[in-house]
């Protein structure tokens, strides 16, 4: 209204809406509930590059494993770079990945299975802030350890695959025993008592890590909580040692791929307790 009473002309109204529709729009794209896309058809349990860009690598005998150990890789990654890595960087080949953690391991009854079986998000952007793509992956992630043999399961979450990890915590396969976290930007929660999980929670982030300069926080639909690597939150320490920022979990002579392959042997010598 103008001062005298008068109302504003049609066109000022108009303009003035059209100027605040991209702000209300970004508003509830980055802080609005979240919408997790569908989920994925279940993947088939066999090595196996998909157009649609999901991915499986199984590293050792899983039809006689006593353990398998399913690795959840995280932002960018494709079945174009499963094998390769994203940039052509090795280390960051999730089935490359898997094979460094079944030589580590060397234990026949072992399988390392490397489960790319959602679409995580393309580069860092608001698809990785949210959690939309990660609760289609959790839910993804719960169908296929349902259909795994084995006695005993462990979950290995690396970066944005740990977020999905963590979402899919409470619902998991009672045979998860353990879920690692590993250069994690949350799990989706504050504390891991917070994952309502009877599996043990492992979590560990290199110093140069860049996660590690996210705010540890969830608000309104953006965010994944608490980093789980502080003590606060209440994880067992994976230490890293050796690492080289975001993608050197797995790389033969660090702390870390030494300190999962004890996880998997269900030894604790290589971890401290926080």
């Amino acid at each position: 209204m103008k001062p005298n009473g008068a109302q504003l002309p049609p066109k000022a109204l108009s303009l003035r809406t059209l100027l605040l529709l991209p702000v209300v729009a970004a508003a509830l794209t980055v802080f609005g509930p979240t919408h997790a896309p569908a989920t994925p058809a279940p993947l088939p349990i066999q090595s196996v590059r998909l157009a649609d860009g999901r991915a499986l690598e199984i590293v050792g005998d899983l039809g006689r494993a006593h353990t398998v150990v399913v690795l959840v890789p995280g932002v960018d990654t494709t079945a174009a770079n499963f094998d390769r890595g994203l940039g052509g960087v090795q280390r960051r080949a999730p089935a490359w990945q898997a094979h460094q953690l079944y030589d580590a391991i060397g234990d026949p009854r072992v399988a390392v299975v490397a489960w790319l079986g959602y679409h995580p998000p393309h580069g860092v952007g608001l698809d990785a802030a949210r959690e939309d793509l990660a609760s289609a992956g959790a839910a993804a992630l719960r169908e296929f350890v349902s259909r795994l043999p084995g006695e005993r399961i462990v979950v290995v979450g690396h970066s944005y695959g740990s977020t999905v990890a963590g979402l899919a915590a409470h619902r998991l396969d009672p045979r998860v025993t353990d879920i690692v976290a590993l250069g994690s930007p949350g799990m989706g929660v504050e504390r891991a008592a917070d994952l309502h999980t009877t599996a043990h929670v492992w979590a560990g982030t290199a110093a140069s890590d860049w996660t590690r300069r996210i705010p540890g926080v969830r608000i309104a639909g953006a965010g994944h909580g608490a980093h789980p690597y502080e003590a606060a939150f209440g994880a067992t320490a994976i230490p890293v040692g050796g690492v080289d920022g975001h993608d050197g979990y797995f790389v033969p002579g660090t702390e870390s791929l030494s300190a999962l392959a004890g996880v998997v042997e269900g030894t604790d010598a290589a971890a401290q307790r926080l």
